[in-house]
């Protein structure tokens, strides 16, 4: 697989933050990015696309991003799941690795730490 194979889901709430990330991944060459705006939708594209990698906020409306993560793992223990958030705390992200995340990302989330997912992604095929 390379860079324009990837698919990747991107789950938030904030549009800057889809904006955002969307530069980031645009620039370590990913252009197949769906984008949804709650983790229910977050659940449903999941299981209808499923993509390469996910992008999940943890606090969003409808359906949090550790709620859906667990419904995603559960559909598909092999998810590669990042769970991305302001309000990353100790216990969010002990929650988010416990429940099948890959990694843990702050926002705003740097380029370099995009790129080392993207490449994880990559080597792991």
């Amino acid at each position: 697989m390379d860079r324009a194979e990837i698919k990747v889901l991107l789950c938030d709430d904030s549009l800057l933050a889809r904006k955002n990330m969307t530069d980031k991944l645009n620039a370590c060459g990913i252009t197949k990015i769906m984008m949804v705006n709650d983790g229910q939708s977050a659940v449903d594209t999941y299981k209808a696309e499923r993509p390469d990698i996910i992008f999940l906020d943890i606090v969003m409306p409808v359906k949090d991003g550790i709620t859906a993560l667990k419904e995603i793992i559960e559909f598909d223990k092999n998810a590669y799941a990042v769970m991305v958030s302001s309000a990353g705390t100790q216990v969010h992200i002990r929650e988010a690795i416990k429940c099948g995340a890959k990694d843990f990302l702050q926002k705003p989330a740097a380029l370099e730490q995009v790129q080392t997912i993207i490449d994880h992604v990559l080597n792991s095929d």
